[in-house]
């Protein structure tokens, strides 16, 4: 037989095994509903690779080699029937060997054990919040308000986070407190003064309403200025400008901007701590000691599945709730002194504030059951200084909690969030904020990290279980008892978590310079100078009260509350400086950064060509969409359809529930930055434009 025969034979058989594998990967797209990210991106266009190359191949010679690797990559596309839950249900490939993936529904039972576990991860620093503001907000003397306020913070951010996995980013990412709108209020309740004597058994009814009235003037200040300044986070994701900020913000921007949250807030774990420092010691030591040197021993516990029955696991009981139990040993430490009166009972000498038995009573007055409410404290009040003072926050909890997101999306297995999601995400990031202003739990809201880290501890990325946590803190927040005990954590206590908790922020700060080149002379310069002026500038002004005098007290009060707010000051400096002083994308760690954190890889010149050419061929995106064909199997045997590649392109565990599918029907949606149709705004015509004119 000639070589052209054989040729034609050899060129037949890879046609039919081809067209086969076709088949194969149809009948899994259809029947098996692949639902996971990735997963379904990678079969839907290996289905639309496969169809093509079919159709192609008999005009084309391919060698046997090309063969071999097109039906390899064939098999990998429809090995997708991955390994069953205990329960039954199919789950599609994780990543990281995830127990549950993102759209995993693990039993009811597991559900609220994994659910609780992240609400104990969490409810620390909801706790040292409503701690840090007492101070500031005048209720240090008064507990059952404390206790209150704890409540709604739990409430509040409860129903966010079930905003947020099921209408927002949709990422298992939880909710809780934010330190960025501390600084803000710190600078904001320093120009009303000192706070007044706390009413004693012997102060009159007018002192004891005056007290009154001037903690609820506070917190009604911080309402008002905690919603309108949140407005400005709403706009942000609702038009999707969110990259366009991220444009002109950097790794050194925000390493300066996050750090000098935590180094700002040092006054407040030094006064806690002071009350008595040899339980604060004990209290970080233990917390150090079981996150640190211990976390990995586990602690023999028993457990059963379906496949080893009853048997015996070790538990990382110490990695998981370093927090609690260092919490929870100290606690019992002061209880035992207080009960054998090693600590003194009188409030002039040293340690009393370590006793266990000063709060008693709130936990004996407070209700079972309390339901906060819009404006339980009054009508909120607004001030133009409050405002811009807050903004600054919000600003600095948008650039955190974006990388939250992509940080969360890896850890759960999901693909990167597209920019539909993100603006989902910042918008109902600022709808909380609005929301807990309202209900006046005294904070905003913001995305934790921690619970991303608890994720990567145990596997599991699944979306149920982080609503069941919401779920599980709106409950705390009703029940009145449960606020109250944790009213009742002594002060130092309280100092030594908070001394844990705010080395932590400003790490996090700081960590971001591993995508900066710390040799360049330029980045030294930009980082030391925005730091160190974000210390001394609020520091001089603290220091100095009634500095500025411009005749206006409107003005004046803006910029005091602008100066004393470190963030902002060297946010500023350094937002300025970083996008002004010459240096590369690289020197400056933005290509760097946009890899690890956003998996974005390109740098600006490229951005600009791809920008032009596709402002160049979107009409005939437009017109010329691309047409597949599919084996249905029925008589016909080829059936046409048409896919918009702005569709199959989509992961789909970013997609609304209930309403993607109408949404899609609707070619106007895809220019709504909140719907899952959304691809970004296309500003290649500037850029075209620009390169013109310079021409």
């Amino acid at each position: 037989m000639d070589n052209a025969g054989i040729c034609g034979k050899a060129r037949g058989l890879w046609c039919a095994q081809i067209t086969f594998a076709c088949l194969l990967v149809n009948t899994s797209v259809r029947n098996k509903s692949i639902r996971h990210g990735y997963d379904a991106m990678e079969v839907e266009m290996a289905d639309i690779n496969l169809q093509t190359n079919a159709e192609d191949l008999d005009d084309k010679n391919i060698s046997e080699d090309d063969g071999k690797r097109f039906l390899e990559k064939t098999a990998m596309a429809v090995d997708t029937d991955h390994v069953k839950a205990e329960t039954g249900t199919r789950r599609a490939r994780p990543l990281h060997d995830l127990v549950y993936g993102l759209e995993d529904m693990p039993p009811w039972y597991t559900t609220i054990l994994l659910g609780l576990q992240h609400f104990m991860t969490n409810f620390g620093s909801n706790v040292s919040t409503a701690f840090i503001l007492a101070p500031y907000l005048c209720i240090s003397h008064d507990p059952a308000t404390m206790a209150k306020i704890i409540g709604t913070l739990f409430f509040i951010t409860g129903v966010v986070t079930v905003l947020q996995t099921t209408i927002g980013v949709r990422l298992p990412i939880i909710q809780g407190t934010t330190f960025a709108f501390l600084v803000p209020t710190f600078s904001i309740l320093r120009i009303r003064g000192e706070c007044p004597p706390a009413p004693t058994e012997n102060s009159t009814m007018a002192e004891i309403d005056a007290a009154e009235e001037e903690w609820l003037s506070r917190i009604r200040e911080i309402q008002g200025a905690i919603m309108v300044a949140s407005c400005v986070q709403v706009i942000i994701g609702a038009t999707g400008i969110v990259g366009i900020l991220l444009n002109c913000i950097g790794p050194l921007t925000i390493t300066t901007t996050i750090s000098l949250i935590g180094l700002s807030l040092h006054k407040a774990a030094a006064d806690k701590a002071g009350t008595h420092w040899g339980i604060a010691v004990m209290t970080i030591v233990l917390i150090i000691l079981f996150s640190q040197y211990i976390s990995e021993i586990g602690v023999p516990t028993l457990s059963y599945n379906s496949r080893r029955k009853c048997h015996v696991t070790r538990f990382k009981l110490f990695k998981l709730f370093p927090l609690i139990l260092g919490v929870a040993v100290s606690w019992l430490f002061c209880a035992v002194f207080t009960a054998t009166d090693v600590f003194p009972d009188d409030p002039s000498v040293y340690g009393y504030a370590a006793r266990t038995d000063l709060n008693s009573m709130v936990l004996e007055r407070a209700p079972w059951f309390r339901f906060p409410y819009p404006g339980q404290w009054g009508t909120p009040t607004v001030t133009l200084s409050g405002v811009l003072g807050i903004t600054a926050g919000v600003f600095a909890s948008i650039v955190e909690s974006i990388g939250d997101y992509y940080a969360c999306a890896r850890m759960s297995g999901a693909p990167a969030p597209p920019q539909h999601a993100i603006n989902r995400g910042i918008m109902i990031e600022g709808i909380g904020c609005i929301l807990a202003g309202a209900w006046g739990s005294g904070n905003g809201t913001t995305s934790h990290s921690e619970n991303i880290g608890a994720i990567g501890l145990t596997k599991v990325g699944s979306r149920v279980v982080v609503q069941a946590a919401g779920c599980i803190m709106i409950v705390t927040g009703l029940i009145g008892k449960i606020s109250a005990v944790f009213a009742t954590i002594p002060e130092p206590v309280v100092g030594g978590v908070l001394c844990i908790t705010f080395g932590m922020v400003t790490a996090v700060g700081l960590s971001n310079l591993q995508f900066v080149d710390l040799n360049s002379s330029r980045n030294l310069f930009v980082l030391g100078f925005s730091t160190l002026m974000g210390l001394i500038v609020p520091y001089y002004f603290e220091e100095n009260p009634g500095l500025i005098k411009t005749g206006s007290v409107e003005f004046d009060q803006i910029v005091t509350v602008m100066f004393t707010t470190g963030m902002f000051v060297g946010g500023f400096l350094a937002i300025i400086l970083d996008n002004t002083i010459p240096g590369t994308d690289e020197e400056r760690g933005l290509l760097s950064w946009r890899d690890n954190v956003t998996g974005d890889t390109q740098d600006s010149s490229y951005e600009d060509e791809s920008a032009e050419n596709e402002a160049e061929t979107d009409e005939d995106v437009e017109k010329n969409y691309l047409g597949l064909t599919v084996m249905n199997g029925g008589s016909d045997g080829v059936v046409p359809i048409t896919n918009r590649p702005t569709e199959t392109a989509l992961p789909p565990c970013y997609d609304l529930p209930l309403v993607t599918r109408f949404i899609r029907r609707w070619a106007w949606c895809r220019y709504l930055p909140v719907s899952p149709t959304f691809q970004g705004f296309k500003f290649g015509w500037i850029t075209k434009s620009c390169k013109k004119k310079k021409r």
